[in-house]
């Protein structure tokens, strides 16, 4: 996963190249750090981290692919 897009607010905007998703994200200080958790973004393009909370979304444009 490369670093998100942008993250602002504890909402992380993410590229197609960001995907699959999980959290926590590169973009994290290692002092926040929790078990990873892979996010399900196919319900309106948004997912929240159910350990710390930090929304992420996709940025506009993005589409998901079907597996």
């Amino acid at each position: 996963m490369s670093t998100p897009a942008s993250t602002t607010s504890n909402i992380v905007e993410l590229q197609a190249t960001d995907l699959p998703a999980h959290c926590p994200n590169p973009a994290m200080p290692l002092w926040s750090s929790h078990p990873r958790v892979f996010l399900d973004l196919s319900h309106g393009g948004t997912a929240t981290c159910s350990y710390c909370g930090t929304q992420y979304k996709l940025a506009p444009g993005v589409v998901l692919k079907a597996h």
